[in-house]
C-alpha cells in the first residue's frame, strides 16, 4: 500500500508559473486580513511584483532551455524554448495590462464596480458608489488567469492544457462582468463567453477523449509514437477518429483566439468587458493560445501521415481564409471603436494562422514575434480608449458652442466608443492622438512599426512551406483593412469635431465638480422664463480626455516604443524569436 514513490520535481522550471499562482492565492488571503484603506496598494505591489518576478525567472531559465527541453512529471510541464518565449511574451502584456488596470485617472475612479453582484440600477449599487467601495479582488483574479496562460503553452498532456484553459477562463469570465458603466452590457458580455466558452471547452473535452480512446494516451509525444505506428493502437488503423479528435481539441484553441467560425463571442466581449480588461484578453489570452495551438500543431504533425496532414492543413487554410475575410470585411463597416477593435483582433487571428500552416520552425518563429508586436499595440490601444470620454458640460446657449472651449465642469461618463465622437480628437490630446495612430498603423502592417516585421515574418513563412496562395490571400487582406485603420486616422486628425450636440437645457448654471457616474442622460431641451426675460441654459454631452494618474500613460509609453523599437530596429527581438524556435515545441 505504500509502493508510491513521489516523482521528482525541477521546481525551477516550474518557477514562472508558481510564481504568479501562489501570489494569486496570498491575494486571495490579503482580502480576507490586509485593512480596506491599504488593500488596493498592497493587491497591485503584489500583482506587479509577482508579475515582474515570472519575468525574471524566465529570463533565468533561457540559457538552460537552450540546451535542452526541461521535462517535469514525464511531460505534464514540458518547457520547451517555445513555450518559454510564450510565456515571455505573456508576462509582458500581463505587467502593462495591469498598470491599465490599475489606472484610477484624474476622476479618482477606476474601471471597475465598487460592488459587480448588486444587481444594475438598485439602491444597494448607489449606496456602494457612494460609499466608495473597489474592487481590488480584481488583482488575485488576474494574477489567477495569467497563471493558467503561462500553463497552457508548457505542457505535453492534454488533460493539463485543459486544466490550465479552465483556469485562464474562469477568471475573465467574473472580469468581464465588474464593468462600472453600461454594467447590463457588461454582464451580458459576461453570459455569452460564459456560455460559448464552455461549449468550447466541450469541444476540448471531447476531443481529447477521442484522441485518448486511438492513442490510449493523454500526452502528445506519446500519441505521435502511436500514430507513427498504428498497429499498437488499441483501435487498429482508426486513423479518422484521432483526426476528428485533433480537430475538435483544435476548435477548443481556436476559440481562444477568436478565430472563424468561432469569432461570435469576440465582439460583444470587447465591447461589454471593462476596457482594461479587454487589452489584456486581446494581448494575453491570444498569445497563450496561440501557443498551445502551435504546440498541439507541431507536436502531432511529426506523426501524421501524408494523407492526414493534409487534411489538417485544409482545414487550416479554409480557417484562416475565411477568419481573414470576416475580420476584414466586417470591420470596414463598424462604427464603435471597441467592435473595430474587435475585428481587427479576429483579422489578427488569420494572419497568425497563416504563418502556422507550414508546422515548422519558421512559422513559429514568425508567430512569437507577431504575438509581441500586437499585445504591444493592443495594450496601448485599449489604454488609450480607457481615457476618452464623455462629459456633460452647461452654458448658455448663445455661447457655449461645440467648437469652443469645453468649460471644466460637469460629469465625466463612461468612454466616448462612437467613432464620431473621436472627430477632432488630435486637437483636445495630440500626444495621444498621436499614439493611438502609432498602434492603428502598426495593426495595419505599415513599415517601420512593429506590425510590419511581424505580418512580413509570417507571410514568409507561408511562402516558405509552398502556401504562397494563402499568404498572397493575407497580403490582400492586410491592404483591405488599411481602410478602417486610416480612416480613424483621419477622423482624430483631419475631421473637425461635431457642430453641434444635443443635450438637456435647464433653468439656472449646473456647476458640478468632475465626478463620474454610471450612464449619460437623455437630450431634449427646455427653457425657463424668468421676469421679461428668457435664459435658455443648455446641459450637452461633449468628448474629452481625462488626465491619467500615471499607470496608464506609462504603459502607453512603453508600448508606443516598444511598437517603434520592434519596427526600427528589430534585430535583438528577432534573434530572440530566432533562439525561442531552435526545437519544435
Amino acid at each position: 500500500m505504500n509502493d508510491f514513490v513521489a516523482p521528482p520535481i525541477d521546481w525551477a522550471a516550474v518557477s514562472p508559473v508558481l510564481i504568479v499562482l501562489a501570489a494569486g492565492v496570498l491575494g486571495v488571503l490579503l482580502e480576507a486580513f490586509v485593512p480596506a484603506k491599504a488593500r488596493r496598494t498592497t493587491q497591485l505591489t503584489l500583482t506587479l511584483a509577482a508579475l515582474a518576478g515570472s519575468l525574471v525567472a524566465v529570463g533565468l531559465l533561457w540559457d538552460r532551455v537552450q540546451e535542452n527541453a526541461v521535462s517535469v512529471v514525464g511531460g505534464s510541464y514540458l518547457l520547451t524554448p517555445f513555450g518559454l518565449g510564450v510565456q515571455a511574451v505573456i508576462g509582458v502584456c500581463a505587467l502593462l495590462g495591469v498598470l491599465v488596470v490599475a489606472e484610477r485617472t484624474t476622476t479618482g475612479q477606476d474601471a471597475f464596480a465598487p460592488a459587480a453582484a448588486a444587481v444594475p440600477g438598485t439602491a444597494y449599487e448607489d449606496e456602494t458608489r457612494r460609499a466608495g467601495l473597489q474592487q481590488t479582488e480584481i488583482y488575485p483574479l488576474l494574477l489567477f488567469s495569467t497563471g493558467g496562460m503561462l500553463l497552457f503553452p508548457a505542457t505535453d498532456d492534454l488533460i493539463v492544457m485543459f486544466v490550465a484553459l479552465e483556469v485562464l477562463s474562469l477568471p475573465l469570465y467574473v472580469l468581464c462582468a465588474t464593468a462600472r458603466r453600461r454594467r447590463l452590457l457588461s454582464q451580458e458580455a459576461a453570459f455569452k463567453y460564459f456560455v460559448l466558452g464552455a461549449f468550447a471547452s466541450a469541444l476540448f473535452v471531447f476531443g481529447i477523449a477521442l484522441v485518448y480512446g486511438f492513442s490510449g494516451t493523454v500526452r502528445l509525444q506519446g500519441v505521435v509514437r502511436v500514430l507513427a505506428d498504428p498497429s499498437v493502437s488499441p483501435l487498429g488503423s482508426m486513423t479518422a477518429l484521432v483526426v476528428v479528435g485533433l480537430l475538435l481539441v483544435l476548435s477548443g484553441l481556436l476559440f481562444k483566439i477568436g478565430a472563424a467560425p468561432l469569432h461570435a463571442w469576440t465582439p460583444d466581449v470587447y465591447q461589454g468587458a471593462p476596457t482594461p480588461i479587454t487589452g489584456f484578453m486581446a494581448a494575453c489570452t491570444k498569445a497563450a493560445a496561440m501557443g498551445a495551438l502551435v504546440r498541439v500543431l507541431f507536436t502531432l504533425a511529426n506523426g501524421l501521415n501524408p494523407a492526414v496532414r493534409h487534411d489538417v492543413e485544409v482545414a487550416l487554410w479554409a480557417v484562416a481564409i475565411l477568419t481573414m475575410l470576416i475580420g476584414t470585411v466586417v470591420g470596414a463597416v463598424q462604427t464603435d471603436v471597441k467592435r473595430l477593435l474587435a475585428y481587427s483582433a479576429i483579422a489578427h487571428a488569420g494572419f497568425l494562422l497563416v504563418g502556422v500552416v507550414g508546422m515548422d520552425e519558421a512559422g513559429s518563429r514568425a508567430v512569437l514575434f507577431y504575438l509581441l508586436a500586437y499585445g504591444l499595440a493592443s495594450v496601448g490601444a485599449f489604454a488609450i480608449v480607457t481615457l476618452v470620454r464623455e462629459r456633460t458640460v452647461s452654458g448658455d446657449e448663445s455661447a457655449d458652442r461645440a467648437d469652443g472651449p469645453v468649460p471644466d465642469d460637469g460629469v465625466v461618463l463612461g468612454e466616448a466608443t462612437r467613432l464620431a465622437q473621436w472627430a477632432g480628437l488630435g486637437r483636445k490630446a495630440p500626444w495621444l492622438t498621436a499614439a493611438f495612430s502609432l498602434f492603428l498603423l502598426s495593426m495595419a502592417g505599415i513599415p517601420l512599426t512593429a506590425g510590419f516585421v511581424a505580418k512580413f515574418g509570417v507571410f514568409s513563412a507561408a511562402v516558405e512551406a509552398g502556401a504562397w496562395p494563402l499568404a498572397l490571400l493575407g497580403v490582400l487582406a492586410s491592404a483591405v483593412s488599411v481602410f478602417f485603420y486610416v480612416r480613424v486616422i483621419v477622423l482624430m486628425v483631419l475631421t473637425p469635431p461635431p457642430g453641434g450636440e444635443q443635450g438637456t437645457a435647464s433653468a439656472g448654471a449646473a456647476s458640478a465638480a468632475p465626478t463620474e457616474v454610471g450612464e449619460p442622460g437623455s437630450g431634449g431641451g427646455t427653457a425657463t422664463v424668468t421676469g421679461a426675460a428668457t435664459r435658455t441654459l443648455v446641459s450637452r454631452t461633449v468628448v474629452t480626455v481625462v488626465g491619467s494618474r500615471g499607470p496608464a500613460a506609462f504603459a502607453i509609453a512603453v508600448c508606443a516604443v516598444g511598437v517603434l523599437l520592434l519596427g526600427i530596429l528589430p534585430a535583438g527581438a528577432l534573434d530572440l524569436v530566432g533562439q525561442a524556435a531552435q526545437f519544435r515545441p
